[in-house]
This record gives C-alpha cells, structure tokens and sequence, in this order.
C-alpha cells in the first residue's frame, strides 16, 4: 500500500464517520414518535369527581398545564376551559368554551338553558348543536375518560380546533 492509497482510504473512512455522525440526530427525529408509545391516559387533565357534577347542568373547568414552545419550558399556566355535562347515564359529555366560528370564549345564556357566543349571540344547546344557522359546524367535543373508582375522577383530553371565520 502506497503513502497515496493509504491518505485515499483514510479520507474516505473519516468522511464516511463524518456522514454517519451527521445522519444520526435527522434518523433520532425521523424514528422519536415510534419510541414514545401511547400510555393509557396520555394527554388527559384530570379536573373533578363525577359526583360534584350535576346532571344536566354544565360547569367550566379550565386547563391547566405545562406549555413549551421549542426548548422553552413554561411552568403550569391556563391555556383553555371546557364545559362538562353529566348525562342521565353518568356518562360525561366536554365541550371547549371556544366558538367554532371565531373561537370566542363560549358562555351560558343569561337563562341558564343553553351555550351563548357573545361575539355573533348565537345559541347551543345542551347537546352543543347550533341553535342559529350562524356557526358553521356544532361545538367541538372532547374525550372524556372515568377513573374506575366508585367516585370517578372525571379526566377530559383538552384540544384546540381549527375555527371556520
């Protein structure tokens, strides 16, 4: 072997470290979704007891949670509510208080009856179907998980939706 194959070899053997080096972080991030898994329970705030619901009757709660934006960790902050409604079975229905149409924070009615959007006043019902013809779409409903416990703890998977102005 000459001096001259021996610097050829050492060239392609060092790039070739180099290459490999550098795919490594672009294959971790290709391949980081499949090594996470999905646990049971994953992305669910817990935020009451089954028993301090009362049926029919929607109560807000609002979320609560770490936020990060990049490598930013930002401690625990509200970054939305939600409305739950215990059904007749004790089943729970969620709701997010934001409007479908221009994300306004969605209230009760002065009556107590129905969901109001103080932006264009147009009314849901219980079951958040529109009561006007002016939100494009029903309210956007959450998952909703009990604990199975005898007093279940209510845990509501909290979303943002896409608003349609």
């Amino acid at each position: 072997m000459t001096r001259r194959d021996f610097y050829q070899a050492g060239t392609l053997l060092l790039s070739g470290l180099m290459g490999l080096a550098l795919s490594v972080p672009g294959v971790a991030y290709l391949v980081s979704p499949l090594r996470k898994g999905s646990e049971e329970g994953e992305g669910f705030e817990s935020l009451t007891r089954l028993s301090q619901l009362k049926t029919g009757e929607p109560r807000s709660f609002a979320i609560i949670a770490d936020t990060q934006d990049a490598w930013v960790r930002y401690p625990k902050e509200p970054i939305g509510s939600v409305w739950l409604i215990r059904q007749e079975d004790n089943s729970v229905k969620a709701f997010t208080a934001e409007c479908p149409h221009l994300g306004c924070a969605v209230n009760l009615s002065a009556d107590g009856k129905s969901f109001l959007c103080p932006c264009h006043t147009s009314e849901f019902d219980f079951a958040g179907k529109p009561k006007n013809q002016v939100p494009p779409r029903p309210m956007d409903d959450l998952k909703v998980e009990l604990s199975k416990d005898s007093d279940p703890v209510v845990k509501v998977r909290f979303e943002r939706f896409r608003t349609q102005s």
